[in-house]
């Protein structure tokens, strides 16, 4: 006599079905010692609404021909998150994240506000998702679902792909040092700068501006470098949006 599912929240509340013979006519199925509230009823099959409980139980079926064998039924705690890394990401989605915390042995899935994933779960303490695709920019409630439950309580924010306007001054001398001031959007959660292939310091002024100052020519030649502002909303480039000039001679 089978039970599906085994598992379900110790709040009870899970949707069980029990299946096997002589099962019409059920008077009661009882999950240790409560009884559970029958929502169709067959020859061959009860379904039933468990009650709430703890640990392992055992569930028996009783008919007007007595009482079955009893199956096991294992009660599951509510999860609990701690921890989500990293916190945000391209609106896009596609990047992993990894929700640290406890009781996530059976999770099911992982809402990122409406968007629902299918989780990869690594151990009871943790689990790793793919983010989907967000339906804006800005910051949705995630929570992750489990036999036991689910639970709310992190945030994750959506970084729609940054633009870069202009570059104040857009040349300087190849041995690198200028201070140059980058206009564009979405810049917040910029993560590097690089000119030409040489990553560069800088500083978020605001989500429209950062501050840079540029690295000198791997070889010390002039010429246009390609300049790549990379947030966690993904990278933009502007193609030859920075020369480096010669320095003079005599």
């Amino acid at each position: 006599m089978p039970i599906s599912p085994n598992q379900g929240s110790t709040g009870g509340g899970t949707t069980v079905t029990i299946t096997g013979t002589n099962l019409g006519g059920a008077t009661a199925v009882r999950f240790g010692t409560k009884t559970a509230t029958i929502t169709a009823n067959t020859p061959t099959s009860v379904t039933v609404t468990s009650p709430s409980g703890t640990g392992t139980v055992p569930v028996t079926v009783t008919t007007p021909g007595g009482t079955s064998n009893p199956l096991s039924f294992f009660y599951v705690g509510a999860p609990f998150k701690s921890s989500i890394g990293p916190v945000s990401g391209a609106t896009a989605g596609g990047n992993t994240v990894t929700i640290n915390g406890s009781g996530l042995t059976t999770a099911t899935a992982v809402n990122f506000g409406a968007a629902t994933a299918t989780p990869t779960v690594v151990n009871d303490g943790q689990l790793t998702v793919t983010v989907p695709a967000g339906a804006a920019a800005g910051p949705v409630g995630v929570s992750v679902t489990t036999a036991g439950g689910t639970n709310n309580g992190l945030s994750y924010t959506y970084v729609d792909v940054p633009t870069i306007g202009t570059l104040n001054p857009n040349s300087g001398p190849a041995s690198g040092g200028t201070v140059v001031t980058i206009t564009g959007t979405n810049f917040s959660t910029t993560q590097s700068v690089v000119f030409g292939v040489t990553p560069a310091p800088f500083s978020v002024i605001s989500d429209t501006t950062i501050s840079v100052v540029t690295p000198p020519t791997p070889d010390g030649a002039p010429g246009p470098a390609d300049v790549i502002v990379t947030t966690s909303g993904g990278s933009v480039t502007a193609d030859d949006g920075f020369t480096y000039l010669a320095g003079p001679g005599i």
